[in-house]
């Protein structure tokens, strides 16, 4: 099936669909239903239910999402709580052309938008978390989640060409409020949170909230835990009815050993010798864990000159660190009983320093409406990663034995200290010639100093990275719910490392073109769009396999496809969001001639997915409701294994209850316990997926 085919096929379904939910919304608003008052909070940018009306912190506007020519998901908090999302990459799991978790659970945050590795390319409330991913970003102090797809250097600068992922940051309200919840579940899971606010001013424009968690959790796998701790004060601050300031602080803590897969020999692939548990620990209990800590403080300030002219500031000091041990598969032998392995230590310091400003303007000019914005954004990430790999004996999948001497080297292999600091401006401009033709027009010129420090050598490498990237797009609105859209956009992204010759990473730079169609009511309650995008990565860097700590540069990528999505938050009890991915990708050059024309590394051609909430609305079910929901992928091949993984549809529940003060919730996700694989290392290890998990939560509010 060609795309055209597939993009014809998708939006015959669902702007039907669009359309006809509209119209029935309409008649729920001619024939209303009464029901017992409920107190319901407008959330941040406009989110209703499972449905976002904009994304102020990836377009940095005050643009509807339905105005953007770009595809950008929104995760709100109301569809994170319905799913009780646990990690980001649960959360990851409800958007279209996204693939999370597909290195399992070793303890971060995995995740590819639109084909290409996208883990690293992560920010908080519109700046970069770290150029690395060992600390894995807690959703639960997030008021939103924001996925941007494809390029988006011109306004974030370093950015893998997949996409981003922007997480919204909790902020004081003006009223009053406590809740506090415990969670209970599989595997000695055990949670408890808090999260409280007053305000301190009569007018409630000063406030203050702190939010936090305490987690412990086993694994499904022997000898595998987390434990996470997590604390984030915020405060508001009156400073004039046309500024907002907010300070916003956080404490991130986790400790845990990595879930480092299994042989696909016993898993997917037979063994002579009978299938691998699943429970199987292929580490050393005695060689762990790993510990990380991330301290922020930064603050958002917005303030507003004339209704036309409005200023926007962050700034974010991030100071993080993580230690850590774990032992990794080699080559499984040739009996297949014995897996080789080996060992490694790894030590991260790093800080970053982001400062964006931009300032916007609405004006006419030669009978055209423009909306200007000129920015600067200052950033500098330094990060000091020591490494070395140890030796230790084999381990019997079938009968193992714990307590292998592991050897180690007496210094660091590989002790580098990469900083990248950057000053860069950018210019965007949205122009509309009338009421329903508009042009969007970006670009951005990037001053950048990439440094790499052997700390074993003393000597220094010094790349200068001066690059411009641009970006256009135009959208005809075809009447006030639907729109069209054509885009263009590029990116730029220095890459720290070495090659084993001393080289220095190329930096990567990626295309892309999109075609999309839009649609949302006017009231923003049904949302669903349409996107049909072909991108190219190039200079695409790997981690080197024959020398630890070093990368190779392996040549370009390519994906094309196809995400349709739709959103609803209908006025009649219903909540739903869902939506279809096509990917079609390959490697389109390599410096190893067989991987040329492989697809790349665990991205299913097909994939779905449907999540979706009803609250009873008869008296004698008041305050109860149920959720629902699929995920299905497609099988998946690669580039780095010779493997196929299965295709698998897996099925989630949930069941709630709003009492006077408080809430009960179980969510069973994987309900039926279905064995799946969402990835793949190499041809030594596959991940596991999740079993059935239970969770059950009481939340109470005071």
């Amino acid at each position: 099936m060609n795309q055209n085919t597939i993009a014809a096929s998708v939006a015959a379904l669902f702007l039907p669909f669009s359309v006809s939910l509209a119209h029935a919304q309409n008649n729920l608003a001619q024939d209303p239903v009464v029901l017992p008052a409920v107190i319901v909070e407008a959330a941040q940018d406009g989110d209703l239910g499972f449905t976002a009306k904009k994304a102020v912190g990836s377009t940095k506007s005050d643009a509807s999402l339905l105005d953007t020519p770009q595809s950008i998901s929104v995760l709100t908090r109301e569809l994170l709580d319905s799913q009780q999302a646990v990690t980001l990459t649960d959360a990851l799991r409800n958007v279209t052309g996204v693939v999370s978790g597909n290195f399992g659970r070793r303890g971060w945050d995995d995740f590819i938008i639109r084909g290409q590795r996208a883990t690293e390319s992560v920010f908080l409330d519109g700046l970069s978390v770290s150029q690395n991913a060992w600390v894995a970003q807690e959703p639960f102090g997030m008021e939103r989640v924001e996925v941007l797809k494809g390029p988006a250097s011109i306004l974030f600068g370093k950015v893998q060409p997949g996409g981003m992922v922007n997480m919204v940051s909790k902020k004081p309200r003006s009223d009053a409020f406590n809740e506090v919840g415990v969670t209970i579940g599989s595997d000695n899971f055990k949670q408890a949170t808090f999260d409280l606010g007053r305000p301190i001013s009569e007018n409630g424009k000063s406030a203050f909230r702190i939010n936090g968690l305490v987690l412990d959790r086993d694994d499904p796998t022997d000898f595998v835990y987390q434990k996470h701790r997590w604390i984030a004060p915020s405060l508001t601050l009156d400073v004039g009815p046309d500024t907002d300031f907010t300070l916003l602080t956080s404490y991130n803590y986790n400790e845990y050993i990595r879930q480092q897969g299994l042989s696909p020999y016993g898993t997917i692939l037979p063994n002579v010798n009978g299938e691998i548990p699943w429970n199987r620990f292929i580490g050393e209990r005695a060689f762990g864990p790993y510990t990380s800590e991330q301290y922020r403080v930064g603050y958002a300030l917005e303030h507003r000159f004339t209704p036309d002219l409005k200023l926007r500031q962050n700034f974010r000091w991030q100071e993080q660190s993580m230690q850590g041990r774990a032992v990794f598969n080699g080559t499984l032998q040739a009996n297949q009983l014995l897996q080789n392995r080996s060992a490694t230590l790894q030590d991260s310091k790093s800080r970053v320093i982001g400062l964006d400003t931009n300032i916007e303007k609405k004006l006419d000019l030669l009978g055209m409406k423009h909306s200007v914005m000129g920015g600067l954004d200052l950033s500098q990430d330094r990060d000091r990663f020591k490494s070395s790999t140890c030796t230790l004996a084999a381990l019997d999948l079938y009968q193992p034995v714990y307590g292998a001497t592991i050897t180690c080297p007496a210094n660091w292999v590989n002790d580098n200290t990469t900083t990248f600091s950057s000053t860069a401006l950018y210019l965007r401009d949205r122009i509309e010639f009338n009421d329903r033709l508009s042009v969007l027009l970006g670009v951005r010129r990037e001053d950048g100093k990439l440094e790499t420090l052997n700390n074993n050598t003393s000597t220094t490498q010094t790349q200068n990275t001066l690059a411009t990237t641009s970006s256009s797009a135009l959208m005809f609105k075809i009447s006030s719910s639907v729109t069209s859209y054509i885009s263009h956009a590029d990116s730029f992204l220095p890459i720290s490392g070495l090659k084993i010759s001393g080289e220095q990473l190329k930096p990567e730079t990626g295309k892309q073109s999109e075609i999309g169609l839009k649609f949302a009511s006017e009231d923003g309650r049904l949302t669903s769009g349409i996107a049909v995008y072909d991108l190219k990565r190039q200079n695409v860097s790997a981690s080197d396999p024959a020398n630890t700590g070093y990368n190779l540069q392996i040549g370009e990528q390519h994906s094309k496809g196809v995400e349709a999505d739709v959103a609803m938050d209908l006025r009649n009890g219903w909540n739903l969001i869902g939506g279809y991915t096509y990917t079609d990708s390959e490697v389109t050059k390599d410096n190893v001639a067989a991987n040329v024309g492989k697809p790349l590394n665990s991205v299913p051609r097909h994939a779905a997915t449907l999540w979706g909430t009803y609250t009873f609305r008869q008296a004698a079910l008041h305050g109860v409701s149920v959720g629902a929901g699929v995920r299905y992928s497609g099988a998946m091949r690669g580039y780095s294994y010779n493997y196929t993984l299965p295709g698998y549809t897996l099925a989630d529940a949930a069941l709630n209850y709003v009492g006077k003060g408080y809430k009960l919730a179980l969510n069973v996700k994987n309900l039926f316990d279905k064995k799946y694989y969402p990835g793949a290392l190499n041809n030594n290890v596959v991940a596991l997926g999740d079993p059935r998990q239970v969770l059950l939560n009481a939340t109470f509010f005071f």
